[in-house]
């Protein structure tokens, strides 16, 4: 496995019914409003769009993201990706009692020079980096939700 080369898989647990996670999970134009890592989302066409995300570590990442799956029923959402991240993410929503578990698989090289370069050496910060934006993701998207969103 090249050193560049990430998978991850993230679980939330949300008091939300499934529908409304999937909801505000499939508006990715949102995501800057309740989630503070995502900095900025530009909408492109109707499958693809830019997304600019900064977490601790001091660069952005900027990628295009293109829809591959966004199926209601089945509660699923699928991108490819290429730019300073390349390859898939992918979100199922299922529910759980009362509310929702949105499981985030993701997939990916990271293309940015120095960061591929050094991949082996700041793998754990990268890793870190991740689970503290997506730690930080499932609170904002709990408080959306709690508002309303």
């Amino acid at each position: 496995m090249a050193s560049s080369h990430y998978v991850f898989r993230t679980h939330w647990r949300l008091p939300a019914p499934p529908d409304r996670v999937y909801a505000a999970l499939a508006d990715v134009e949102s995501y800057p409003q309740w989630w503070p890592q995502v900095r900025s989302t530009r909408r492109i066409d109707d499958v693809s769009g830019e997304v600019t995300c900064r977490s601790l570590l001091p660069y952005d990442l900027t990628f295009l993201m293109h829809r591959d799956v966004e199926d209601a029923a089945a509660m699923t959402l699928r991108a490819h990706m290429e730019g300073d991240l390349a390859g898939t993410s992918q979100w199922t929503v299922t529910g759980d009692g009362p509310g929702a578990v949105a499981i985030f698989d993701e997939d990916v090289d990271v293309g940015i020079g120095l960061l591929r370069a050094a991949g082996r050496l700041f793998r754990p910060a990268l890793r870190l980096n991740h689970d503290h934006m997506m730690r930080s993701g499932e609170k904002g998207l709990r408080h959306h939700l709690a508002d309303g969103g």
